[in-house]
């Protein structure tokens, strides 16, 4: 779904897990656990395109932490 700008407002499950270079299973396994955030419409699975970068500043931050 592109916005004005003609850029995805929502990846499917497949393109997040592209993009954060990980598994289809780990992104899947990240969405059930609560830990990525994803929306249903109808029967699809989709993430918000701001849902990674908030995923990998909750990393990060959690790596300073420790």
């Amino acid at each position: 779904m592109p916005d004005a700008n003609g850029k995805f407002v929502l990846l499917t499950v497949e393109e997040a897990a592209d993009r954060l270079r990980i598994g289809r299973t780990t992104c899947f396994n990240l969405i059930r656990t609560g830990a990525l955030e994803s929306v249903t419409i109808g029967h699809l699975r989709r993430v918000p395109v701001d849902a990674l970068p908030e995923y990998v500043a909750r990393l990060r931050e959690a790596h300073r932490a420790a």
